[in-house]
């Protein structure tokens, strides 16, 4: 325990609480069982870490921060450490990476029924399953996705611009009075251009290769350790499953054909739609459907994505800027809404009723002109011209 407390006080030591995402205070920390979980590089870490030091200090005592791969569970259960923690007065584990310990979920919830007044919070990959884990914790468990750094985000961490979040309704009627707001703060189109590039994982720190080789690293990570380990692809086919996203990568937005897919993959066609179906689940892919209501297990997606426009660059396709503009509004309203494929009605349906074709300065409303509630999100411009808005504003929903 005493190596534990000497790593808490290091790590949280090392912390800055300078600027934290706008998660930190929608996140209720109080409910007995908190899970994190988001695809490897988003900053669950840091969140956790910084939570921790802002209201406990970066001693450990009433709080206990844990890496679940430390070496000390070489030796120790996550129970046992639960029992000596209760009797040394702690009241709140934070488990990071949990799943990284294989019966976590079966301990987690013997820890919470033997000491009722612990209260855990953990972080895992976006993959695990919480609802269908070894112990059912669905109904004690609150769970939080994290995703990457918005544009707004963005802004605020690397630039010192603070904008306050809108949501897409607020920015869908009042976007003159956002847009002009926005430009006397900061010049957006330019930092815009550059967040494509370089901005969703907050791990940038100026040097453009070596942030795209740490996307790569976060990749191999996922399809190498995680896939296997989550979702049963076979270790045999991982350098396969990488053939795919590049594959994809060089033909999204991709309408997909599952049988010339499956061909040139070598392998059968649910064995593929499954393997899409994991890099969607763990946040490589977007997968998009034209009716996301009746979507079955192994249904094909109408449309694929990569995940966030910076998966682009560091991938060698960044010349692939209509397809990145739609990937970027995809990503953003995702979080909060439901997008579906629209078809011939328009690029894109939100949460059902909202239309949105995706641009650059010329697009036209030739695609969308008699279908109601309607609007263009267009790159490359400064203002808002009716209901053609600047495309960067899609990046302040969160």
């Amino acid at each position: 325990m005493e190596a534990l407390f000497k790593k808490h006080k290091m790590l949280i030591s090392q912390i800055n609480t300078g600027i934290v995402r706008e998660m930190m205070h929608s996140v209720n920390w109080e409910k007995q069982l908190v899970a994190i979980r988001g695809s490897r590089g988003v900053g669950k870490t840091t969140l956790i870490r910084q939570y921790i030091k802002q209201n406990y200090g970066i001693s450990a005592g009433e709080a206990l921060y844990c890496v679940m791969d430390s070496m000390y569970f070489a030796n120790h259960t996550l129970l046992e450490l639960a029992e000596q923690f209760h009797l040394m007065g702690g009241t709140h584990l934070f488990l990071d990476e949990v799943h990284r310990y294989p019966t976590w979920s079966r301990e987690i919830k013997e820890i919470i029924d033997l000491y009722p007044n612990m209260k855990i919070t953990f972080t895992g990959s976006s993959l695990i399953q919480i609802l269908n884990a070894d112990a059912d914790l669905s109904r004690r468990v609150l769970s939080y996705t994290m995703k990457g750094l918005s544009f707004r985000e963005y802004l605020q961490f690397y630039k010192g611009i603070h904008i306050p979040v809108y949501s897409l309704e607020d920015i869908l009627t009042n976007y003159d009075d956002i847009c002009a707001e926005t430009n006397k703060l900061c010049h957006p189109q330019p930092l815009f251009e550059e967040y494509l590039r370089v901005g969703y994982f907050p791990f940038y720190d100026g040097d453009e290769e070596e942030y795209y080789s740490r996307i790569e690293n976060v990749i191999d990570f996922i399809v190498g350790q995680e896939l296997p380990q989550f979702c049963g692809v076979d270790p045999a086919n991982t350098r396969k499953v990488k053939a795919l996203i590049q594959f994809l990568a060089d033909s999204v937005p991709y309408e997909l054909n599952i049988a010339k897919l499956s061909a040139r993959l070598e392998l059968n066609k649910n064995t593929v739609l499954s393997y899409i179906n994991s890099l969607g689940r763990a946040e490589l892919l977007m997968l998009l459907y034209s009716d996301s209501k009746t979507i079955t297990r192994l249904q094909k997606p109408d449309k694929i994505y990569l995940h966030d426009p910076n998966m682009f660059y560091a991938l060698g396709f960044g010349e692939k800027i209509g397809t990145i503009r739609e990937c970027f509004l995809i990503n953003q309203l995702s979080v909060n809404h439901t997008v579906e494929y629209g078809k011939e009605q328009g690029d894109f349906i939100i949460d059902g009723n909202i239309t949105i074709e995706v641009g650059g300065p010329d697009k036209t409303f030739v695609q969308v002109a008699n279908i109601p509630n309607s609007y263009i999100f267009a790159d490359r411009i400064e203002l808002p011209v009716g209901k053609k808005l600047p495309l960067w504003m899609a990046g302040l929903v969160y």
